[in-house]
């Protein structure tokens, strides 16, 4: 994996595909077992979540939905401290089991700001899946159920997530350089 170049910042390779691959039939293991007789609803955070629940909704073996809701907080490579809901969610979540997919997990800001409207819908279970958590970023009481990779609080691209819109659809991570 070369170096890689996104507008004005210079990425390095960090997480390859094999590695992410791996860690996510570890994850979709651990919910085929955790949900087995239970009809979950995977409920992706857009937009970085999207490649994550997508190819960790296609390793589920048991039954499940999927759903996704627009929230946003970063601008750039920092996060602007609001949460914005552009598209919401439909669906009725009363008694069902629910996971949220998120891409990354950093302040957890976003995850905080939307866990209150889910639990006032009154879902029989929550958890949450993350492709990636930054520990020592943490300013709200958020924690991933499951979690593919804990990283230090450095700025990724790749795997869906961006840098100003770009490097979504690379299949490894960098790292900025």
């Amino acid at each position: 994996m070369p170096d890689i170049q996104i507008h004005d910042k210079v990425f390095v390779p960090f997480i390859s595909k094999e590695k992410i691959d791996s860690q996510l039939a570890v994850i979709a293991e651990r919910i085929n077992t955790d949900y087995a007789g239970k009809i979950p609803l995977v409920i992706g955070i857009l937009n970085g979540s999207f490649i994550f629940a997508a190819d960790l909704f296609r390793l589920l073996t048991i039954e499940a939905e999927i759903s996704f809701i627009k929230l946003a907080s970063y601008k750039g490579t920092t996060s602007t401290g609001n949460v914005v809901t552009a598209i919401g969610m439909e669906e009725n979540l009363k008694g069902r089991h629910i996971i949220i997919v998120e891409d990354i997990i950093d302040t957890g800001k976003t995850l905080a700001s939307f866990m209150p409207e889910i639990l006032s819908r009154q879902p029989a279970s929550v958890k949450i899946a993350t492709f990636l958590s930054k520990p020592e970023a943490l300013q709200h009481d958020v924690k991933a159920d499951y979690c593919a990779f804990e990283v230090e609080n450095n700025f990724v691209v790749g795997y869906g997530l961006d840098y100003d819109g770009l490097g979504r659809n690379l299949p490894e991570l960098y790292v900025l350089k």
